[in-house]
């Protein structure tokens, strides 16, 4: 069953947010941008991140074109129970009922980062529901026939011993972190934004999209956000799936300078896509597909 409340007091604030919940008595929370009866789109926040990571460019284009947009909590951020998965494709299960709970149909799948892999997973387990799924600067396999070594996420795999015994408490310590440097999150960002590649500094330098950011980090961390952890076991084990077996068409953004996951991380993983686009973001790093809202949604509306 799903719950929620509107909020109407900012246009591109979230038309609905609440929590669905699922059959083993866990809960996921959601936020909703766009028109109620639209197209579907469900975006799948990076890591870290939460379901108000969406950009502003975006969220217009929705209420414009008659899209409905569905931000999704991953379990162990802002209102979503905290659980591990035991692969990337036991994610599919809890975004059906997701969809279910709250009256989506047909659905377009897009990823940002640490979401891409659960996008891919949707669209696999899904190829009837979901018509399309969107990559942006998605994570590659590091384990199994797809696997590719490099990046961010492959410190992560060398972690995730430490990570799978501690867990809980490192999830709790950095809850509790967050909540004590929450008044500095505003100029912490500006410095992020001042050490980050060119193409992510303009980016986080426009005042609509640090607001988006700052909204999405102080909200998905409200109450927990432990979810970051669990995807980095996840990335480190075998998805469940292989690149190969995703069937529906896919569209990969990723930018040339991206110094989180190698640019050519996307390209090994659309090669091994069998319906899928690679679209390059010349000097663009990790966070270019942001920048690119309304191009993402056409092109994915256009499947």
């Amino acid at each position: 069953m799903a719950s929620g409340t509107s909020d109407d007091r900012d246009a591109d604030a979230p038309r609905l947010e609440g929590t669905v919940g699922l059959a083993d008595g866990r809960r996921l929370g959601f936020a909703e941008f766009g028109t109620p009866q639209g197209q579907a789109v469900v975006w799948l926040h990076g890591t870290p991140g939460a379901r108000r990571q969406i950009p502003v460019e975006a969220r217009r284009f929705a209420r414009e074109h008659d899209l409905r947009i569905v931000g999704i909590d991953r379990p162990g951020i802002g209102s979503s129970t905290p659980y591990l998965y035991g692969s990337m494709s036991d994610f599919a299960t809890d975004l059906e009922a997701v969809a279910d709970g709250i009256g989506l149909d047909e659905l377009i799948v897009v990823g940002l980062s640490g979401g891409g892999p659960y996008a891919l997973a949707a669209g696999h387990a899904f190829p009837d529901r979901v018509k399309a799924v969107g990559v942006l600067g998605g994570v590659a396999p590091t384990v199994g026939p797809d696997a590719i070594d490099g990046g961010l996420v492959a410190l992560g795999k060398r972690l995730s011993p430490i990570i799978a015994v501690g867990r809980v408490p490192i999830g709790v310590g950095l809850t509790g972190v967050i909540r004590v440097v929450k008044p500095l999150a505003s100029p912490g960002l500006d410095l992020f934004a001042r050490l980050s590649p060119a193409g992510d500094r303009a980016l986080l330098e426009r005042p609509e999209f640090k607001a988006m950011f700052l909204d999405d980090l102080l909200n998905g961390s409200r109450k927990q956000i432990s979810a970051p952890l669990a995807d980095v076991l996840l990335f480190s084990r075998p998805w469940g799936f292989e690149l190969g077996e995703v069937t529906v068409p896919v569209h990969w953004w990723h930018g040339d300078a991206d110094h989180i996951i190698p640019f050519d991380h996307g390209v090994h993983a659309v090669t091994r896509l069998p319906d899928a686009e690679l679209h390059v973001l010349p000097g663009e790093s990790h966070l270019g597909g942001l920048g690119a809202g309304e191009e993402i949604l056409v092109t994915l509306l256009d499947v």
